[in-house]
């Protein structure tokens, strides 16, 4: 059996199909853009449910192996709107993909993503200065701050614009909810899903469930442990095939969230999703960065064309075992958090 080569970047770029004119502050030509950069296993399904989005003119991926050229000829072949490209390193393949985007994501796989991370914002804060930034890139308790200091650095940080994407544990406890309660569809159920995007630092607050769900005393450590850590059961359950970890699921979730932050820039009202957001520059966030001292921290986020329109705290009315969760999270994500600022402010040695 042979593997696919594991790519070290994946860059995609969308276009709004609709008129420039009819979306507010978007720029006249190219009104919105994804970058990604992932494992290739993450980047082909996610490509794919991209080049099958309805809103999508452009799908531009970027890599540094040759492998992500194939990726987009096979995406080309399929007919549907986006005109599918792809680019290199070669002659600044990363500044080509990213020039002018409205949206990028960025997703690579541990254990080198923070250097990555940063260059890649680098160059966004270099060719697309206003666009909306989606972290996916673990550790997103680290990385996104390092975005963020980065960004600062550069003089073009707008908090409103960049998200850490945790939606792989909203849709995680979504399911896993549902086939505890006997609910046909977890997509039907609001779970937030709040703090961090790893082990303990994730609080799933199932006493805020929409509508309301009951989950048995018996039941709710195991629950709550399956919803940190459902990507040792993804892991764990691939062992038989010669080994992976959660792709098809965090590119669902990865989509999902992109969609939402295109369909906010287009003007559609009232889309909410939890994402791990500067609690500073945000409205509504010194309500949460009050209750946790921290600066980082995922709450849910109603989207707008400019990005956060408003957080909501989740942190009042919790049950005894919410909170007890809580303490671990806050002491867990704040070292995450000064790890990735440490980083981000510290020179490079020479």
């Amino acid at each position: 059996m042979c593997s696919l080569p594991e790519p070290l970047a994946v860059l995609a770029r969308f276009v709004n199909s609709l008129k420039a004119a009819e979306i507010d502050g978007l720029s006249d030509k190219r009104t919105s853009r994804l970058g990604t950069r992932a494992n290739i296993r993450v980047q082909q399904p996610l490509s794919l449910l991209l080049k099958l989005c309805p809103l999508v003119d452009e799908l531009a991926l970027y890599d540094v192996v040759p492998a992500t050229v194939g990726v987009a000829t096979d995406l080309s072949h399929i007919s549907t709107t986006a005109k599918v490209t792809s680019y290199l390193p070669k002659d600044d393949g990363g500044k080509a993909a990213m020039k002018d985007a409205d949206i990028i994501v960025i997703l690579l796989a541990f254990p080198i993503n923070a250097g990555i991370v940063k260059g890649l914002i680098e160059i966004a804060a270099e060719v697309a200065p206003k666009a909306f930034i989606l972290v996916i890139s673990n550790p997103v308790n680290s990385t996104v701050p390092i975005a963020a200091e980065t960004l600062k650095a550069k003089g073009v940080f707008n908090p409103k614009k960049l998200f850490g994407v945790t939606t792989l544990d909203i849709v995680r406890a979504e399911t896993f909810v549902a086939e505890l309660t006997g609910t046909k569809t977890g997509s039907d159920l609001t779970i937030p899903v709040v703090g961090g995007h790893s082990g303990d630092t994730i609080l799933p607050l199932f006493s805020k469930a929409s509508p309301k769900v009951n989950i048995p005393d018996d039941k709710y450590d195991a629950l709550v442990k399956r919803v940190q850590f459902g990507g040792d059961e993804v892991v764990k359950a691939k062992e038989q095939g010669g080994g992976g970890s959660a792709t098809l699921s965090m590119a669902f979730a990865g989509y999902r969230f992109a969609e939402k932050v295109l369909k906010a820039a287009k003007g559609e009202k009232g889309l909410v999703e939890p994402s791990y957001v500067y609690l500073p520059g945000v409205p509504g966030g010194d309500a949460v960065k009050t209750a946790t001292g921290l600066d980082f921290f995922s709450v849910p986020v109603e989207l707008g064309p400019n990005g956060v329109e408003n957080v909501t705290n989740p942190l009042t009315d919790l049950t005894e075992k919410e909170k007890g969760l809580l303490e671990t999270c806050l002491k867990d994500l704040k070292g995450n958090i000064e790890k990735g600022v440490t980083f981000a402010t510290t020179p490079a040695e020479k």
